[in-house]
């Protein structure tokens, strides 16, 4: 204990006295990608998607000669994204100039006024210190045109004072690889001018990440957006070697934020939640600052094999949420891992206990299955929606509630919304008792006896299940389909 305070008291003298901070690399996401631009909901939807924090867009630009900026001057906006921010714990990590994307900033007469609209709403968002400005829209050949690069060069060296003189850096974005950047930087002359290093740019012209950061070095890097072109997550893009990147950047001792930009499936290009949750938790495992969930998983003692298969059956749980990724994924994905080894638990007692007394062996169980079930419904709704653990019920029975009750829909076309009712019913009764068995062919049995019933109950009704079975399967033939 002692050493323990001696060793944070020398880590806050070193802090204080020569200004040393340990490194730290964010994560966050482009409000104008997650479909939140400058909209309130952004901040809890980063919460959601497990982002640190998230880049500002300054709004719109067009034509117009100011941003569509909506903080500009509405304070009661201003006052509400910063208590969201606050109470969520989510940071500005950069305001961003996207408008440039579009508009030169070669020839857009009201450059020095956009800049400043940034540096004023930067202070109002809790004092945010850097900007994001592409240069995409000069076109693809100023770097080569002496006389607009010089035009871009000069404009680059005022707003880079201006951003200066507040405390505060502008990253540009350019086509330029490492040594044109230097050479870029050098012209410029100003200390609030940085690089915002962009992956995709790299990928597109084939060009070694970790070696392009290595040339510019710690100091010239205002931030990066970390993703690339849309075809898959990143954990699946072979042409970004993540892991590379980020030892490359600790040997560097770099400080910063990563913002997901794109990098999204392209079989979901637009499941927001997925693509951003997903990049998101990839980055943090990575940089190991992916917060610890709130419930624990039960593995201690278990077989690693074990664990690790039990797992794989409780993502399917989450992959059909689509929560995965998410904060809150992780926290279901235990408690359904540990549900499992719950029943496993309960049935292995039971088993030893047979040895001795059957009769008690299965009391036993039986008691502990009742109250548990109960408490598996009460875990999960702190996470889940109704309609959401209907969902991991489903799952984990393999979908046969809905599979059965479609079927007898479509073999018996005429059945009545009460005979639908019913079905239904004694369906959600076998799902509930099948949850609980103590394996795949348990859970088919549950729901074999069940079938039973509802065939009984058919028959009483009047219906010839023979004859309805027949018809139905030739309408399955007719329709192309297999039995």
């Amino acid at each position: 204990m002692k050493n323990n305070k001696k060793n944070l008291f020398v880590a806050l003298v070193l802090l204080i006295f020569t200004g040393v901070e340990a490194q730290t690399i964010k994560v966050g996401v482009c409000d104008w990608m997650i479909l939140k631009r400058q909209k309130l909901g952004e901040i809890s939807l980063a919460k959601q998607i497990g982002a640190d924090g998230v880049e500002m867009d300054m709004g719109g630009l067009g034509s117009n000669p100011q941003f569509k900026n909506k903080l500009r001057d509405d304070e009661a906006s201003v006052v509400a994204f910063n208590r969201a921010a606050d109470s969520l714990n989510i940071e500005i990590g950069a305001m961003a100039m996207s408008g440039f994307y579009g508009q030169s900033f070669a020839t857009k007469e009201t450059y020095k006024e956009l800049i400043e609209d940034c540096l004023n709403t930067m202070d109002k968002m809790g004092g945010v210190k850097v900007a994001f400005l592409p240069l995409g829209g000069c076109g693809n050949g100023w770097t080569d045109d002496k006389a607009l690069r010089k035009t871009i060069v000069k404009r680059l060296h005022e707003v880079g004072e201006m951003a200066k003189q507040r405390g505060k850096i502008i990253g540009i974005d350019t086509p330029l690889d490492a040594a044109g950047n230097l050479k870029l930087l050098k012209e410029i002359k100003s200390d609030g001018i940085r690089i915002f290093y962009k992956w995709q740019t790299a990928v597109e012209n084939n060009r070694d990440i970790c070696a392009e950061i290595k040339k510019l070095g710690a100091k010239n890097i205002a931030a990066f957006h970390s993703s690339s072109i849309d075809s898959v997550c990143l954990r699946d893009d072979k042409a970004i070697d993540a892991v590379a990147i980020i030892n490359t950047l600790k040997d560097l001792k770099w400080s910063g934020w990563f913002f997901v930009e794109r990098s999204r499936d392209v079989s979901k290009v637009k499941d927001v939640r997925y693509n951003y949750s997903n990049n998101v938790h990839y980055l943090k495992s990575l940089l190991g600052t992916l917060a610890a969930p709130e419930v624990a998983l039960d593995s201690v003692g278990r077989d690693a094999q074990y664990v690790a298969n039990i797992l794989k059956r409780a993502q399917k749980v989450t992959d059909k949420l689509g929560i995965t990724y998410q904060p809150k994924g992780q926290n279901v994905l235990n408690i359904v891992a540990n549900r499992y080894f719950e029943l496993n638990d309960i049935y292995a007692e039971r088993d030893t206990l047979k040895k001795k007394d059957k009769k008690l062996a299965q009391a036993t169980a039986d008691s502990k299955l009742y109250r548990s079930h109960f408490g598996y419904d009460a875990k999960l709704s702190m996470y889940l929606k109704p309609h959401e653990i209907e969902t991991v019920k489903d799952v984990m029975t393999f979908n046969v509630l809905h599979v059965t009750f479609d079927a007898h829909c479509d073999m018996i076309p005429t059945l009545t919304d009460e005979e639908k009712a019913q079905i239904m019913a004694w369906l959600i009764e076998a799902r509930e008792l099948a949850i609980d068995a103590e394996s795949s062919n348990k859970k088919h049995e549950v729901f074999g006896k069940y079938k039973g019933r509802i065939n009984n109950y058919l028959s009483a009704r009047g219906y010839d299940l023979v004859k309805e079975r027949e018809a139905w399967y030739e309408r399955i033939k007719a329709r192309g389909g297999t039995i």
